[in-house]
């Protein structure tokens, strides 16, 4: 069943045009992961096909009545809402009852109240439904419901607007790099939810493993135009090499006919016939694609290192904690040459703490931290480029010098440097202000890489760099000589790019794990649950959902968990029923041997199920 049509749209931003006569279908069931370089319509494109944009030509046509969502990269919520105001806000008839339930456990003493919701929950089948409710909090950490908006950090809104539109059951979802802000253990569930949830997909994203597990095709723009892939990230990679391979060919068979056709033209007098004319047309026609060139220049980073001396980092019993929040407790570690350090954990395990003692900014409690003669840090942070009104890209590369110097005594002008950072020389009289996410992102790359590093740091260094970018940053990583440490979320870029891990477990434990993340996902799926259980670090409140949720229980076990629930309330209420009909006196001769018949049934059955709810609860703690 078709959903979406998009018709022939176009975009364009003064002389520059993104695309033209763009069109394509999404279809029920699809699961559509949309690449593109960064700066060439990307954002663009899914924002007029998600409807907050308008093309300048063309159309975007819906099935009626079709229900969507749209995941942007900055999402828009009322800050003078809580978390729960804002979830319990949308429009959704079983969020509503189930809002009223909770509100009715609240007020034990409104039995009529309480029963009315509860007949609501039943003819809603809401049931399975509050359990989902509660496992999307629990696993997107939104478990302060009475926390403002305008007191959550980006990450937080970006999850609670997740929360939002997953909550909502729509039929099409739109999501704008959907897995930025969230950890890799958020990352893995989103994942395998989407993998199994019955939602059509369109979604922008530059986590290549998300590609892969979540997307049943792959479209990309460039050059203007579309191609479309059916298949998972790995079925575009292979087929995409094949298109390009037979593009090439296609491109040298034109530039033979165009020669040929060249000197015919050449001798060719000026009164020409009708024939002629045609085959003139054909000329320019193949005049165009034998010029075709691709324009895959890759970013090449041959900025000179420093010399690395033998002493480079040494962390002696570090510790540091924030009130009772304990960060690194009596750490140690001796950096060598030429280590590939990933850093992984969950947020608020001090991870982020950890790089700005490494760099100066934050002082630790106990312990220190000797940093060699020789070191120079290149650190790349998550807050990214400073923006200055009215600076242009080439000037931002000019502060650090006219000439860069490069390996075995060469050099290069800003602006050389620029273009090798896929900035054209029109693009680098930009304003900055100007550029995209991703374009500003690899600028501010571009200014850390130019100093010269012999250590670098990288926090989140993949956030909104497109896949081009990514594949060459990789590449350049593993040519790099000197040390380096890396915080990332992107599994794929971690997996190519670090010898061994630092597992921020919470509480100051941070572990050493001699492999890369695929690695150490093995490892930990093969331990037992108790091993593998997390460090709960985080204070509970009276409004946390941690002491309902269901997440060491199997799916099967979660239903099961939540039908005794309602059944024991259901037998509570027949036990009372049939208890007030003894104690009103009206009950006579066999009617009293049937009911006390039924009671007997009744406690036995409310004694088994609760022996079994007992036994599932132990298994949460």
């Amino acid at each position: 069943m078709n959903y979406v049509s998009v018709e022939n749209i176009a975009k364009s931003f003064g002389e520059r045009i993104l695309f033209q006569n763009i069109s394509f279908g999404i279809n029920e069931g699809q699961k559509i992961g949309f690449v593109a370089k960064n700066g060439t319509g990307k954002t663009s494109l899914l924002n007029i096909v998600a409807g907050d944009e308008d093309p300048d030509n063309g159309q975007v046509v819906y099935r009626k009545n079709l229900k969507v969502a749209f995941l942007p990269q900055e999402p828009n919520l009322d800050p003078n809402l809580t978390i729960e105001q804002t979830i319990f806000a949308a429009e959704n008839e079983t969020l509503r009852v189930i809002n009223t339930y909770e509100k009715a456990l609240q007020n034990p003493d409104d039995t009529e109240a309480y029963q009315k919701a509860f007949e609501q929950m039943d003819a809603l089948n809401a049931w399975d439904f509050e359990t989902q409710y509660k496992q999307i909090l629990f696993k997107l950490k939104l478990e302060n419901l009475d926390q403002k908006v305008s007191l959550l950090s980006g990450g937080q809104k970006k999850r609670l607007a997740l929360a939002n539109i997953l909550l909502s059951k729509p039929e099409l979802l739109y999501l704008d790099e959907p897995t930025n802000h969230l950890d890799l253990e958020m990352i893995e569930w989103l994942e395998e939810y989407f993998a199994k949830e019955n939602f059509t997909l369109f979604m922008v994203t530059h986590d290549r493993y998300f590609l892969e597990n979540v997307c049943n095709e792959i479209v990309e723009l460039e050059n203007g135009k579309l191609y479309s892939y059916k298949g998972n990230y790995a079925y575009y990679l292979q087929n995409k090499d094949a298109r390009i391979a037979n593009e090439e060919i296609e491109t040298n068979k034109a530039k033979q006919l165009y020669k040929k056709e060249l000197d015919w033209m050449r001798r060719q007098p000026k009164a020409r016939t009708t024939k002629s004319k045609s085959r003139i047309d054909d000329f320019y026609e193949i005049k165009e694609r034998a010029h075709q060139r691709r324009n895959d220049h890759e970013v090449q980073l041959e900025i000179n290192m420093e010399r690395l001396g033998s002493k480079i980092l040494e962390i002696y019993k570090v510790s540091k904690s924030y009130e009772n929040l304990i960060l690194l407790d009596k750490y140690e570690y001796v950096f060598r040459k030429g280590e590939r350090v990933g850093i992984i954990g969950k947020n608020g395990t001090g991870k982020s703490t950890f790089l700005n003692m490494i760099t100066g900014a934050t002082q630790p409690d106990q312990g220190k931290i000797v940093i060699g003669d020789t070191v120079k840090f290149g650190y790349y942070t998550q807050r990214g480029i400073t923006i200055k009104e009215g600076q242009k890209v080439i000037e931002v590369i000019r502060e650090f010098g006219d000439y860069i110097p490069l390996k075995k005594g060469r050099q290069i002008s800003a602006q050389q440097l620029l273009e090798r950072f896929l900035f054209d020389r029109k693009k680098q009289y930009d304003f900055v202000e100007k550029l995209s996410g991703g374009e500003r992102k690899r600028l501010y790359l571009c200014t850390v890489l130019i100093q010269n590093p012999n250590f670098l740091i990288l926090d989140e260094p993949t956030n909104d760099l497109d896949i081009v970018t990514l594949n060459v940053l990789e590449n350049f990583l593993l040519d790099f000589p000197g040390c380096l440490i890396v915080v990332s979320h992107d599994r794929y870029f971690m997996d190519k790019i670090v010898d061994h891990l630092f597992v921020f477990r919470g509480n100051g434990v941070i572990e050493d794990f001699p492999g890369n993340y695929s690695d150490y996902r093995i490892y930990e799926n093969s331990r037992s649950p108790e091993k593998t259980k997390p460090i709960d670090t985080e204070p509970k409140t009276k409004t946390s959902w941690k002491k309902d949720n269901k997440i060491a229980l199997s799916y099967n076990e979660q239903k099961e968990y939540s039908r005794i629930e309602r059944d024991l309330k259901k037998l509570e209420i027949k036990k009372k029923e049939i208890e007030k009909l003894f104690t009103s006196g009206s009950l006579e001769g066999d009617k009293i041997n049937e009911e006390s018949a039924k009671l007997k049934d009744i406690i036995d059955t409310i004694e088994e199920k609760e022996m079994r709810w007992l036994e599932l609860s132990e298994k949460m703690e």
